[in-house]
């Protein structure tokens, strides 16, 4: 058995029940399992962090995510793009990826999201060229150390069929569907403080088939495992499915069995009233991703009203090449900005975006036993040194973290395990990945 003891921080929150937040408080777990909470814990353990002048929260989580995509940031033909033009741009280069593509930018992304705090992430991967596979990137996700929820996603209609991926990342439906099998029945965990569960995840009402999101739906709940798609993401989004389905998108996604509180939709930028309050009947999440909405202009999400009428909202970063960037904490900020610049100065406190970002990913995600600092909770942490520049001069540290700073974690904890220490990964040399993950961008640059 192992213990950890985190002692002496500034402030601890639990994000329970009561989202109390603890002064020079103290936190015990063993095995990876939170055992203690406040200031009647064990004075001793095997691994023993001082946390004086740091604030720990429940690890960030993040659910929506395009991995590879870290390897094309700031490509200068789609900065400027919206949605549809930006897609179009960028399918001929990641039709040029391949195995090591794949794991370098899976490695590097859980890496920068492991910095801003981010201790569980999902990822949506809907194209696999050139031999490549969800293996490459659940094993670049083992060499971080987080807990990963990784989809199975897919196209299947391309330009010739009417749809808007070139014919040469779209895959037939029955190899889609037993590739999931596969991939569910060799990696996917059930079981509680699992570090590895496999979703599926058809990309979107336009590049894939009624048939095939009604089949995804079945296999889903066959397996046990959750679905997930993009949905509602803009106007043109909207257009599309009233043009091709004759209905809004929150009524294509019911009416194919794909509400429920085992599904969640990335975006939901346009939603209207009658679709929220179907999503907060059928207990159905929501991924909001408020920076690649802003970068790709698709509007500013409702999430004060679907907060309010009880959906589940998370956030998202969404993919590096539409963000540009992967910083969980930085969306949690731009979420409180964007709802106050619709809604007013008093639509949404520092503390709620934290909550988002926190316990509302764990509840989108099904997973029960994170989110909170609590006993029998799994021992999933951020510590944020707030004694420095960012944070100088700041009256409420907790507030701090959303307002100003800082944004980078001194220390993660996935598990009751390091993944960083005094700002640094633990796991692997993030230096060399770096350095080789340019290379690869450099090559597939040159190609242009």
């Amino acid at each position: 058995m192992t213990t950890l003891l985190i002692k002496n921080a500034l402030r601890i929150v639990t994000m329970d029940g009561g989202r109390q937040e603890l002064s020079g408080a103290d936190l015990f777990a063993r095995d990876g399992v939170i055992e203690a909470v406040g200031t009647n814990t064990p004075t001793g353990a095997d691994e023993i962090v001082d946390a004086s002048g740091c604030v720990v929260t429940p690890g960030l989580v993040n659910t929506h995510h395009h991995l590879y995509q870290t390897l094309t940031r700031a490509v200068p033909q789609g900065q400027d793009a919206l949605l549809f033009g930006w897609l179009q741009t960028l399918y001929p280069i990641w039709s040029k990826f391949g195995p090591e593509e794949m794991f370098t930018s899976a490695q590097v992304g859980l890496a920068e999201l492991a910095l801003s705090g981010c201790t569980m992430s999902s990822d949506h991967l809907y194209l696999y060229p050139n031999g490549s596979r969800l293996d490459d990137t659940i094993e670049a996700a083992k060499t971080v150390g987080l807990r990963f929820h990784p989809t199975r996603g897919a196209m299947s209609i391309g330009e010739s069929d009417g749809g808007l991926p070139p014919d040469s990342l779209v895959e037939d439906e029955s190899a889609i569907l037993n590739d999931a099998i596969r991939v569910i029945d060799k990696f996917h965990d059930a079981s509680e403080g699992s570090l590895l569960r496999v979703g599926i995840a058809p990309c979107s009402p336009f590049s894939v088939s009624r048939e095939l999101m009604r089949d995804a739906a079945i296999l889903a709940r066959d397996k046990g495992v959750m679905l997930h798609t993009h949905l509602a993401e803009n106007v043109e989004d909207i257009a599309y499915s009233l043009e091709k389905f004759g209905v809004r998108p929150g009524q294509y996604a019911e009416d194919l069995g794909w509400t429920g509180d085992d599904v969640w939709h990335a975006h939901c930028v346009k939603l209207d009233a009658v679709e929220i309050d179907l999503f907060a009947r059928s207990k159905t999440g929501v991924a909001h991703c408020p920076c690649s909405n802003c970068r790709l202009g698709s509007g500013i999400a409702p999430v004060r009203a679907m907060r309010d009428a009880g959906v589940k909202v998370s956030l998202g970063v969404d993919g590096s090449a539409s963000n540009d960037a992967g910083h969980l904490l930085s969306e949690a900020r731009q979420t409180m900005l964007l709802q106050r610049v619709q809604n007013g100065a008093d639509a949404m406190s520092a503390r709620e975006a934290l909550e988002i970002a926190t316990l509302g990913g764990a509840r989108v995600l099904n997973r029960p036993d994170l989110g909170s600092l609590e006993v029998g909770k799994r021992a999933d942490m951020a510590i944020w040194d707030v004694s420095g520049l960012e944070a100088a001069g700041s009256w409420d540290p907790v507030a701090a973290l959303v307002l100003c700073g800082p944004f980078s974690v001194r220390d993660l904890f996935v598990e009751g395990r390091g993944v960083v220490r005094d700002g640094q990964m633990t796991g692997f040399d993030l230096g060399r990945s770096v350095e080789t993950q340019n290379k690869l961008a450099m090559k597939l640059a040159d190609t242009l």
